[in-house]
C-alpha cells in the first residue's frame, strides 16, 4: 500500500495545491516561478512524462521527488540526487516571539538570503505556497523558513536558512519549531527533505525530533527542444 508521502509532489498538486498546478494526463507541475518540482501520478505508464512535456516549455528544468522516471525522447536527464524524507516523532513546537510573517514585500530579500546560503529551490512566488517567517536583527533578515509541499494531514517544513554571519545561535532551530508550532495547530504532521549527505542538518533535524522514514531520489530533467 502506498502512503500519501511516496509522492508528496502529486499529493499537494491533487489536492491543497491544485489552484497552482498545471496539467495533463498523468504529470502535474508547479509554474516554473513557484517551484521548479513536476510529478507523475503514481502508478502511471511511461507515457506520463509525455503528458508533462505538454505542460512544460522546451529548455525548461524540472525535478521529481521520488518518481519512478524512465529515459524519454522528450527529456534529457541532468542528475539524480539523493536525499531523505524526515517526519516528526518528538519535535517540541512553540511559537517565536522573533518569527514575523514574511509576505510579497519580502521577497527579495529571502531571494537574497536563499542565494546565499543555498538551502535548496525558491522562486518569485514560492511564498505563496505556505507560511513563512524570517528572524531579523538589525531590520535585515538573517533566518527564514516555511512550508512548502501540502500532501493531506501534513506540511513539508523548507527553505530552512540562517546567514553565515548569525549561525551557531540556534536560528534555524527556533525558525522550525514556529513554523511546526503552525502546521500542528492546524491538525497536520510536520516532514521534510534534505540532502542525504547534508550531515549538519540531518544531525541537526534528528536532535530536535524528526525522523528518517525513508531516502528518496530526486531527478532532475530538461525538457528537450
Amino acid at each position: 500500500m502506498t502512503h500519501v508521502l511516496d509522492d508528496p509532489v502529486w499529493a499537494a498538486l491533487a489536492g491543497a495545491h491544485h489552484h497552482l498546478g498545471r496539467f495533463a494526463g498523468d504529470a502535474a507541475r508547479y509554474p516554473s516561478d513557484v517551484a521548479p518540482f513536476a510529478a507523475l501520478r503514481p502508478g502511471a505508464g511511461g507515457h506520463a512524462l509525455d503528458d508533462l512535456a505538454t505542460i512544460t516549455e522546451p529548455g525548461a528544468v524540472v525535478a521529481t521527488v521520488g518518481a519512478d522516471v524512465r529515459p524519454s525522447d522528450e527529456w534529457e536527464p541532468l542528475d539524480v540526487f539523493a536525499g531523505v524524507q524526515l517526519v516528526d516523532t518528538a519535535l517540541t513546537t512553540a511559537p517565536d516571539p522573533e518569527a514575523v510573517r514574511l509576505g510579497p514585500a519580502d521577497v527579495d530579500e529571502m531571494l537574497d538570503l536563499v542565494d546565499r546560503t543555498e538551502p535548496g529551490p525558491f522562486r518569485r512566488r514560492t511564498i505563496e505556497l505556505g507560511t513563512y517567517l524570517g528572524i531579523r536583527r538589525e531590520g535585515r533578515l538573517v533566518a527564514m523558513g516555511g512550508e512548502r509541499f501540502h500532501p493531506p494531514g501534513w506540511t513539508e517544513i523548507s527553505a530552512v536558512c540562517t546567514d553565515p554571519a548569525y549561525r551557531g545561535q540556534g536560528l534555524a532551530t527556533r525558525i522550525v519549531r514556529a513554523v511546526a508550532d503552525g502546521i500542528k495547530a492546524r491538525g497536520e504532521t510536520p516532514f521534510l527533505h534534505a540532502s542525504a549527505d547534508n550531515t549538519t542538518a540531518l544531525r541537526l533535524y534528528k536532535a530536535i525530533g524528526f525522523s528518517l522514514r525513508r531516502e528518496v531520489a530526486i531527478t532532475v530533467l530538461e525538457r528537450r527542444a
